[in-house]
């Protein structure tokens, strides 16, 4: 399962992957990250959480590259992941290689809170 949400007072937009992500799940987040970035201005950051996630279908990657997609095309400042067991990555890293510029500032962290203290400016270092 997907969720996804947007706080546009912190201009932050949140994806969360939990348990088994089937393909057509991952499709309507894709949908869902479209709608929720339409009129968002350029800058704004994710954090993509997958402290939840067990497994996820492999068919589900095209929609995943749909989402990092989207997020370039609306100009994106940087993604934050957080993937505590480095074995569960579905091809993230891979992916991102090819669906966002060089200047978009990615980091993986192990923890929520590592992750939200270098999101603070608390600089703890990414995987």
């Amino acid at each position: 399962m997907y969720a996804v949400e947007l706080d546009r007072s912190k201009r932050l937009l949140v994806i969360s992957a939990l348990q088994r992500v089937t393909a057509e799940e991952a499709k309507l987040a894709s949908r869902r990250v479209r709608e929720l970035v339409r009129d968002i201005d350029p800058g704004f950051r994710v954090l993509a959480d997958f402290r939840w996630l067990d497994s996820m279908d492999s068919a589900a990657a095209r929609h995943v590259a749909e989402i990092m997609d989207a997020l370039a095309e609306k100009g994106v400042a940087s993604v934050t992941r957080v993937m505590p067991d480095p074995h569960k990555d579905i091809g993230l890293n891979i992916l991102s290689q090819f669906h966002y510029r060089s200047e978009i500032q990615i980091a993986t962290f192990q923890t929520l809170a590592d992750a939200l203290q270098s999101m603070a400016g608390g600089g703890s270092s990414a995987t």
